[in-house]
């Protein structure tokens, strides 16, 4: 091919006559264009500054012959694109000989009127100096950015409205997040509710310009929800024109530090709490023997204040003579510091009062050291001989007795437990160990007052005492619970015989002014060697043998049995998920249907608890009803059921079906102040009308209640709730006393109608029962009904309501909805 001249190189090419050759020629830029075999058809006069060529010399020449290999691979990415028709760039290093540079490249393809690449155009700017610039900035950066990130305390930068723009490894390990997590979150997400405001006045001064910088501490959630206290510095970067860019935050974790803080606040709290609340008098003085302070009984003894005494000598306040002479005593204080040591005050010395009469009193006087060692002044700590023996002699008592019966306290029981081993173990025989505790003995303080039920306690242990014939030892457990020891055991049966005593006589404790307690009493039995040699153990023992008595639901006593523990262990287990249930939808109402006894038609329906996991029955309810009433926790699962149920029939009620649902009420939930309170929003909550809703009592929680309970009853039955009794028959309830409680129903126990078809008695008393109580215009149901023989016979005997797996066993809801849905 050959060499074109500069005139044919493109229609477009400038003359260089003109003054756009000119500015060609005198930019800074390389300008040039390569035909399509890479040959310089145009070069302008920067070529000669940057390769030391003339340009005239590059017309013709090949582009990798001018820039070299080295360069043109560099840039051949670039220059492809190019000749492919693209606009394309480069930007990296170029080589000069051997010096390195950097330069920026335009390659602009050249189209004919067909649209053919016929050459490209090429802009090459020399960025050196710039990308020299940019090296330095990054390296900075890195530098900020590698101290940020490995800072040995927290570094955070924050955006003005609070959400985070970086945070280093300390702040993440620190608050227990990732980078990325943090990231999303704002300060205050993290900050403990009662910091955000303080947090957020200051980070306002800071963006109003009031200050330079603030430092606060303040307290943060991990992310495992544990408080993390913090000591926070922070600063505000602004812009040239001085707009708010972000936050600096400097952290340090200083949650041990508040923990130290916080222990030493406790120690000094309760050193001064100890030094107002001893029974000694207690100064203290500066190293020139000037008071510093007084506690109560010092300033009682001496006539002194504390602020009265502040810097006067201890001469001064503290004035000592001698009891047999009424010469002056040295004070002992003086000795103490300057001999570094404990002095004690000698022979009988009086202390004489500001207003001038004396008290006997014994002293101790000691120097006070800093942490290197160094006397930095003294203590004495006194009290009056007289009254302080006597106290002590009371307290000793008091410390080992009870206030209230007079008998030796838990803190005297192991001593007791441990004597009665020794003796046993001494003439070879047995010991048992009697732990008693009087069934319902909250109901007596609720029915008469906690006076009352002192009286009975202390009528009680007297009872008790007179049944003891040796040297058993009798002791106040606390609350309505005792302990009896007995030293030497021939058998079992002598154990057993003083539990029969015991509760024979207790049960009849009477106390002037009250009614008929009929007091139970539960007593759990263990025996010292064969069920256990130590004595924390002999009294766990007996305690699990008392908890097995109260299980079975009866009085009464019980020795210690190995498989007790196992059910024990069991009650445990079965609490610890219990409290659990609720949180994890465990917990269901099942509904069984009750029917009109002529009709057969559904009527109403009884809401039962079940505990299900994945459809099957994880415990019954005989077995986790007794653990939730002894733990507390029938009074949230009550409430659950009682909310539960009322909107189920609520629900019913809306779909045109309204059916009356009973709800079994616990004694404890029934017992408590707030129940009426309680059932009064549950209404109001789910929108049911209250004749929809019965509520199932046994005959204890009436009868044992006195007017508070029937002021309850009458209560709810003037809201529209109707009452039933549950299990009627069971308790001691005579159907005499059914005219003072308004209650709607009644229910026959299951234990009656499970026998009326086959024992003669069993069906007269119940028929007996029905037509007692339809003469008292109460309606009866009957529970339990399994065959048509039993239902025929309540059915004429008169009962109103039939319930039982004849007509459906308790079931879901929705089952329950589907049989709703059935012809009649």
């Amino acid at each position: 091919m050959r060499p074109l001249k500069p005139a044919e190189v493109s229609p477009s090419l400038p003359d260089e006559t003109d003054w756009p050759a000119r500015v060609a020629h005198g930019t800074p830029a390389l300008l040039a264009y390569l035909d399509l075999e890479q040959r310089f058809r145009f070069a302008n006069d920067t070529h000669r500054r940057w390769l030391g060529i003339d340009p005239q010399q590059l017309i013709g020449r090949r582009l990798i012959d001018v820039v070299g290999r080295r360069n043109h691979e560099l840039a051949s990415a670039a220059l492809a694109r190019a000749y492919a028709g693209r606009m394309a760039s480069y930007e990296g290093e170029l080589y000069n000989g051997s010096e390195r540079r950097y330069a920026h490249g335009n390659f602009q393809p050249d189209l004919d009127a067909g649209g053919r690449v016929r050459g490209i155009f090429t802009a090459l700017v020399d960025i050196t100096e710039r990308h020299a610039l940019e090296l330095q900035l990054h390296e900075s950066e890195q530098r900020f950015f590698g101290a940020f990130q490995h800072a040995a305390i927290g570094m955070a930068l924050t955006h003005p409205d609070g959400h985070f723009l970086r945070v280093n490894a300390a702040v993440c390990q620190m608050l227990g997040y990732r980078k990325d997590e943090l990231l999303q979150l704002d300060i205050a997400s993290l900050t403990h509710p009662d910091d955000i405001t303080a947090d957020a006045e200051l980070m306002a001064q800071l963006l109003a310009g009031q200050r330079e910088s603030y430092q606060l501490e303040k307290r943060n959630f991990h992310k495992d929800g544990h408080v993390v206290h913090i000591q926070l510095s922070v600063s505000l970067v602004r812009d040239e024109p001085g707009t708010p860019l972000y936050f600096v935050s400097q952290v340090q974790n200083i949650s041990q530090r508040k923990a130290f803080e916080d222990a030493l606040h406790r120690e000094r709290e309760l050193a001064e709490v100890t030094l107002r609340s001893i029974g000694d008098a207690v100064i203290t003085t500066d190293r020139q023997l000037c008071i510093t302070s007084l506690n109560p009984i010092a300033e009682a003894m001496t006539g002194w204040t504390g602020i009265e005494a502040q810097g006067r000598p201890i001469e001064e306040i503290f004035q000592l003579f001698d009891a047999q002479h009424g010469h002056a005593v040295a004070n002992p204080l003086r000795a103490a510091i300057g001999h570094n040591t404990i002095v004690d005050l000698a022979g009988k010395t009086l202390l004489r009062h500001r207003h001038g009469f004396d008290t006997p009193v014994e002293d101790s006087s000691a120097p006070i050291h800093d942490h290197a060692g160094n006397v930095i002044g003294g203590v004495l700590v006194f009290h009056d001989v007289s009254e302080t023996r006597a106290l002590a002699l009371k307290m000793i008592h008091l410390t080992q007795h009870d206030t209230l019966t007079g008998l030796p306290n838990r803190s005297q029981l192991h001593d007791h437990i441990g004597q009665a081993i020794t003796t046993a173990n001494r003439r070879q025989q047995r010991a048992a160990l009697l732990y008693i505790d009087i069934d319902n003995f909250k109901q007596v303080n609720e029915l008469h007052g906690h006076a009352a039920g002192d009286r009975v306690l202390r009528a009680f242990a007297a009872q008790l005492h007179r049944c003891l014939p040796g040297d058993e030892l009798l002791s106040r457990h606390g609350g309505d619970e005792f302990v009896v020891m007995l030293p030497h055991l021939e058998s079992a049966g002598e154990a057993a015989s003083l539990c029969q005593t015991l509760i024979n006589h207790g049960e009849q404790t009477r106390v002037d002014g009250l009614p008929e307690l009929g007091l139970q009493l539960s007593i759990g039995i263990s025996v010292y060697p064969d069920d256990a040699l130590e004595a924390d153990d002999l009294l766990q023992h007996a305690e699990t043998a008392l908890v097995a008595v109260k299980t079975q639901g009866l009085h009464g006593y019980r020795f210690f049995t190995a498989s007790m523990n196992e059910r024990t262990r069991a009650r445990r287990r079965i609490e610890t998920a219990l409290r659990q249930a609720l949180p994890r939808h465990e917990l269901g109402l099942h509904y069984q249907p009750k029917v009109d006894a002529q009709s057969g038609r559904i009527v109403g329906a009884e809401a039962l608890l079940r505990w299900q996991v994945d459809g099957r029955e994880l415990y019954t309810p005989d077995q986790f009803i007794p653990v939730a009433e002894d733990s507390g926790l029938i009074l949230p699962i009550g409430a659950w059921v009682l909310r539960q149920a009322c909107r189920q029939a609520q629900l019913w009620q809306r779909h045109g079906r309204p059916i009356p649902v009973s709800v079994n009420v616990s004694p404890l939930q029934f017992q408590h102040a707030e129940f009426y309170n309680w059932l009064d929003e549950v209404l109001d909550g789910s929108g049911l009308e209250a004749g929809l809703l019965e509520l199932e009592l046994t005959e204890r929680m009436v009868m044992s209640g006195g007017d508070a309970t029937t002021g309850l009853l009458q209560r709810i039955k003037r809201r529209g709730v109707r009452l039933s009794l549950d299990d009627f028959g069971t308790g001691y309830c005579s159907l005499s006393y059914l005219k003072h409680f308004p209650i709607d129903a009644l229910k026959i126990d299951r234990m009656f109608v499970r026998d009326i078809t086959t024992d003669r008695d069993t069906a007269t008393i119940t028929s007996a029962i029905i037509a007692m109580a339809r003469s008292l215009n109460k309606e009866v149901i009957a529970e339990g009904v399994e065959t048509r023989e039993q239902g025929a016979f309540l059915r004429h005997a008169g009962c109103s309501q039939l319930q039982g797996f004849l007509y459906g066993a308790p079931m879901p809801a929705a089952a329950f909805q589907k049989l709703l849905a059935e012809p009649a």
